[in-house]
């Protein structure tokens, strides 16, 4: 998703502490959107001054299960299902493909032993049992405290499904369009340029021979993709459809009761603007009120005025049906509720597990669980940082519109790879 594509709390870019900080990044999604930074107009220094950012810098060091806060009372076997989705996902790939980046997780081939042993588990009394379970775990993976540059302590958001309501029919009352991708809709990979651009990309399209910025959402709002048969389907309300651009995918209820998943299949690639810093900037909603509710509710409540807001971000999204288990995350797997994290995969492999050790959102009872990095967020950036997928509808979005907490991860590797990392350090 997109990335999925989250409602999140913070820690997808710097902004101000408090509430007004949880209001703008309650607006950015795990699929994708991340607001840009804050514009300040000053002269620059010269060149010579000019220092560029250190990147994160991940560093791992091998500790035992015993240092994983709450491991042993972890229902550990909640997690098997995302475990198993992820060992599937390699498992269609080529043995001596590296697995993460630069092959922090080996080679695909390093994990066919602990994912037969994960599947061997699945069919002993349907997984269930926790303290087995754990054991094959102990005796297949060696655990890796995360740093970045030993700094073992990031911060953790968290994100849901959206559900709205749809239908088929342009003519319907409120109808909004969902949009497929456009056909003339241009995706540059830059790393096939240069290499140093690996991972970098361009949206546009193709105009008199010249690369320009694709169509902004005012523009598109307003017709520009009318009569190119783009729509896929169309919902009833203009702000829910804005909040599904936001997390990136979402399930659609239609009026017989039926529903329908999409999810991200591309933007229009401008950057994304968070409408929660314009709305406490101009008084409209306060720091202490501030929830993803009271935007929604605002924005409904003003519809002259929440049209202008919302184009404020020029961001788009387009959208694809998808068939069977959803939502999709980035590594092409159905996320797990409660299970599944995104986190930023230029840093870390998608797929594999992770023990996070948080607190739930706003408190500071103990979270701890085993989890699957399955997923990643234009603003999940760094070595600890993660996004925690709570699962579909408003009960989600409850828990997700609240996490911004602070917490750290471990990272399993299997033993056979560890062993390398470890003769070769």
């Amino acid at each position: 998703m997109k990335r999925l594509l989250g409602v999140s709390w913070g820690g997808r870019r710097l902004f101000p502490t408090g509430l007004s900080f949880a209001l703008v990044v309650v607006l950015a999604a795990c699929n994708g959107e991340a607001p840009p930074e804050e514009a300040v107009e000053q002269v620059p220094p010269p060149p010579e001054t000019v220092v560029p950012p250190e990147p994160p810098s991940l560093l791992l060091t091998p500790v035992g299960f015993d240092a994983l806060p709450g491991w042993s009372s972890d229902p550990v076997s909640e997690a098997l299902p995302a475990l198993l989705k992820s060992c599937g996902r390699l498992a269609r790939q080529p043995g001596e493909r590296a697995v993460g980046p630069d092959g922090l997780a080996g080679q695909v081939a390093d994990w066919a032993a602990p994912c037969a042993a994960l599947e061997q588990a699945q069919g002993q009394a349907g997984g269930q049992d926790d303290a087995a379970l754990r054991r094959l775990l102990e005796n297949s993976f060696q655990p890796f405290a995360v740093s970045n540059a030993g700094q073992s302590e990031g911060l953790f958001t968290g994100y849901y499904e959206a559900e709205l309501k749809g239908t088929r029919d342009p003519a319907a009352p409120g109808a909004t369009p969902l949009y497929r991708l456009p056909k003339d809709l241009v995706t540059v990979d830059l790393g096939r340029f240069r290499a140093d651009l690996r991972g970098e990309r361009l949206v546009g399209q193709v105009r008199d021979g010249r690369l320009l910025p694709y169509l902004t959402r005012k523009e598109i709002d307003a017709g520009a993709l009318d009569g190119q048969n783009a729509e896929l389907l169309w919902a009833d309300d203009p702000v829910d459809v804005f909040f599904l651009h936001v997390q990136g995918s979402g399930r659609v209820i239609y009026p017989d009761g039926s529903s329908t998943r999409v999810g991200f299949a591309g933007s229009n690639g401008h950057s994304f603007y968070a409408i929660g810093r314009a709305l406490i900037d101009e008084g409209i909603v306060s720091r202490k009120d501030s929830s993803m509710q009271s935007i929604r509710d605002w924005l409904r409540a003003n519809p002259a005025r929440a049209q202008e807001i919302m184009q404020r971000n020029a961001r788009y999204i387009f959208f694809r049906e998808i068939v069977g288990e959803g939502p999709i995350g980035a590594q092409g797997v159905a996320l797990t509720p409660g299970r599944s994290l995104a986190v930023d995969s230029k840093l870390l492999p998608l797929g594999v597990p992770l023990y996070l050790d948080t607190t739930w959102p706003a408190t500071d009872k103990p979270l701890r669980r085993l989890m699957v990095a399955q997923d990643v967020g234009s603003a999940i950036k760094g070595a600890v940082r993660g996004d925690f997928f709570w699962g579909s509808g408003e009960a989600a979005l409850a828990e997700a519109g609240r996490m911004k907490q602070k917490g750290v991860y471990y990272l399993l590797l299997p033993k056979a790879v560890a062993e390398r990392r470890q003769r070769a350090s």
